[in-house]
């Protein structure tokens, strides 16, 4: 791996810090504005920069396509080649009451991805409903790229089931249980109880896919 400057060490690190926080790489004007940077183009720069030195790989035409390359198989041909492979994910559409999100009848279709696209390995894609997600740049009509999960560290992206309900928020512990935090002020937190039952995590978001990018 060839040596960074300071200024690609930077933008480099708030990628690990990002997908470490939330599941999410940042997009780049989140970098842009992170890092004083003039404008996105900037950050998009650096991170093809980061590409040609091999420790992060870019999905084209994904906001957040940014994955970090672990140092094994940076150096090693076989699992890079692996990346180029797709990825093949059940798309989910409406989730109906009480029945388990992968449930066959929620299975619109299957889609190939590049798995470079997310931070993580993901078990499915979830249709976005809504725009409570939007200042995340998650909106309606996306595929939200999901791995299972049952539990989530706050700040990070998660799908959870709330009776018959299933929403996309961001997840965080609080002294009385858990509040699921809307990125979009027209919209309401929801606080849940340690002691409802009808609470329940389906998983945290590794990664997103705007419909037209499939």
């Amino acid at each position: 791996m060839l040596k960074l400057t300071a200024r690609q060490q930077q933008v480099f690190e708030l990628v690990q810090r990002a997908i470490e926080r939330s599941g999410f790489p940042p997009t780049r004007a989140e970098i842009a504005a992170e890092l004083g940077f003039s404008s996105a183009n900037a950050a998009e720069e650096h991170l093809r920069a980061l590409a040609r030195k091999g420790v992060i790989e870019l999905a084209p035409g994904a906001s957040r396509g940014i994955r970090i390359v672990q140092p094994d198989a940076a150096n090693d041909a076989a699992p890079a080649a692996s990346l180029t492979r797709a990825l093949f994910l059940p798309l989910i559409g409406q989730v109906a009451a009480g029945n388990p999100i992968l449930a066959q009848e929620h299975v619109l279709r299957q889609y190939g991805c590049d798995p470079a696209m997310f931070s993580n390995k993901p078990d499915y894609l979830l249709t976005v409903r809504g725009l409570s997600m939007r200042d995340a740049g998650i909106l309606d009509g996306d595929l939200l790229a999901v791995q299972r999960r049952r539990e989530a560290n706050d700040g990070q992206i998660v799908v959870a089931r709330l009776g018959d309900e299933v929403t996309v928020k961001r997840f965080k512990r609080t002294a009385t249980g858990v509040e699921l935090i809307a990125e979009n002020p027209d919209f309401s937190n929801i606080l849940v109880d340690r002691e409802r039952t009808d609470f329940e995590l389906e998983g945290i978001a590794v990664g997103l896919i705007r419909p037209t990018q499939l």
